[in-house]
């Protein structure tokens, strides 16, 4: 049987889909490659899946937000890791209808798709967005999360309310995923990691937004995907019992973070020693939507799944440039 996986051209969906193939499994990917950001790139990560796992890997170009079109999908997948979905905290303040299409529209197609199929587990993305205005750190599931402060932390926060009634109603076993600034080779050209070491190779000033006094739970992609696959194999139990997050239904939610809040400058001093070049900085005011730090509470995922990061921020930081650099031909 087959694993689906969504938003499977996008970073962590790719990323994924790599680990779950490279184990053995068969994996459906499906994506509307949009131009959110250079799909040249979306089709890169699609041709390594491709080069390296052949038939094992079958790609279908469609959007999850066509519930017509989800129906046309073979039957042989058995559990669901959504990943996709439209990202972009700023990107929010002026397109909210694709926001809306993709994640709440789309969310809940692929959660209709889940109950038809009566798959084993539905895995799905949400983000450390969600705890918006909260100023106890570090980020606990137990913490309500009643403030976003932008419509993509909203359509998050209404994915995880969604999947809990369709977890109570239908006892679809899932598991939400609160992910804390996934940084890696095959990132997204709109992170700040990404953003930082094209402007500092260029010789470029880095917009350092509140003027760079930031702090944020920076979590390696290896590490993110390990713990996707480690939730995705333990469906929560349909047994009353309080799960994290703290629902009856089989339902989980987990901080998927490094644990470590660093601060934005430090990040900076290490892409200057991986990228070789000093940093010209271009202050700018706090922008809206933001939030001023991160940090994520991972106790209850090491509870349940084992879950501890192994990458560090200095560790990470060159294995990023390094690829960076590569793929741009950049010596």
């Amino acid at each position: 049987m087959a694993i689906l996986v969504t938003g499977v051209a996008g970073f962590i969906g790719a990323a994924t889909a790599h680990a779950l193939l490279a184990r053995g499994d068969t994996v459906i990917g499906i994506d509307n490659l949009n131009d959110y950001y250079d799909p040249a790139l979306k089709r890169a990560r699609l041709d390594e899946l491709k080069g390296q796992f052949g038939s094992d890997f079958r790609f279908v170009e469609m959007d999850f937000a066509d519930a017509t079109a989800l129906g046309t999908l073979p039957a042989d997948f058995e559990r669901i890791v959504h990943l996709g979905a439209q990202a972009g905290v700023r990107y929010s303040l002026d397109h909210p209808q694709a926001y809306v299409q993709s994640n709440l529209v789309g969310h809940a197609n692929m959660l209709e798709l889940a109950r038809a199929r009566q798959v084993r587990h539905f895995v799905y993305a949400s983000s450390s967005s969600v705890y918006g205005g909260n100023d106890s750190l570090p980020f606990r599931v137990e913490d309500r999360v009643d403030h976003p402060l932008s419509l993509y932390a909203a359509t998050k926060k209404a994915d995880e309310l969604l999947t809990e009634t369709y977890a109570h109603l239908f006892r679809l076993p899932s598991t939400g995923l609160r992910f804390f600034t996934v940084y890696g080779p095959w990132g997204r050209p709109d992170m700040a990691m990404w953003i930082f070491t094209k402007a500092l190779l260029a010789g470029e000033p880095l917009p350092l937004n509140n003027g760079g006094q930031m702090r944020r739970d920076f979590t390696y992609i290896d590490d993110i995907v390990r713990g996707v696959i480690a939730c995705l194999d333990t469906p929560p139990s349909d047994d009353n019992a309080v799960k994290a997050g703290g629902s009856r239904s089989p339902h989980a939610l987990y901080n998927i973070g490094n644990s470590r809040s660093e601060d934005l400058m430090c990040v900076v001093e290490l892409l200057e020693q991986a990228t070789g070049k000093k940093a010209l900085i271009d202050p700018r005011p706090m922008q809206p939507g933001d939030v001023k730090d991160t940090y994520a509470d991972i106790s209850a995922i090491e509870r349940d799944h084992g879950f501890r990061p192994a990458t560090t921020i200095d560790q990470g930081v060159p294995l990023f440039v390094d690829w960076y650099r590569r793929y741009h031909g950049i010596a």
